[in-house]
This record gives C-alpha cells, structure tokens and sequence, in this order.
C-alpha cells in the first residue's frame, strides 16, 4: 500500500504533502529533522492520511492536493 498524507507543524501555520509506503517510518523521519523542507518547524502531526494500491496513484493525488493547496478544496481535506 501506499499513502497521501499532510502534516500539520505543531509550532508554525505550515503544512508539508507527500506520499510514501510507510507514513509512520516517514512522519519519524520528519520529526528526527532527516528531511531538510520540514526540520525548521518540526515537530508534525499527520492531518490527513489516504490509502492506494499503487505508488503512480498516489503520486497522482499528491500532485492533486498540491495543486489547489490554501484553497477551500485544502481546507476541506485538513478539516476532517
């Protein structure tokens, strides 16, 4: 399986989109400042989190989420 997922900075109003095969092993590696975009406003809490059966899919959604972030769509999405 692999995951879409948002984090939310738990210090800053800052969000960081990704994908990966193991969101767990990744939100660690966020929050151990391995990855350089989010070591300033570590730590982070997962916000939204989607399951696919394919990593092209979940790249696709990534990119999706991506494209309209700060808008209503975004906001809908981290409100759930």
């Amino acid at each position: 399986m692999y995951y879409v997922y948002i984090l939310k900075s738990e210090i800053r109003e800052r969000y960081y989109i990704g994908h990966t095969a193991d969101y767990e092993i990744r939100l660690k590696d966020h929050n151990r400042g391995k990855v350089r975009s989010t070591k300033p406003y570590v730590p982070w809490k997962i916000v939204y989190l989607e399951e696919f059966n394919s990593k092209s899919e979940a790249f696709k959604r990534e990119m999706q989420i991506k494209s309209y972030k700060s808008g209503e769509a975004f906001r809908r999405l981290i409100e759930k």
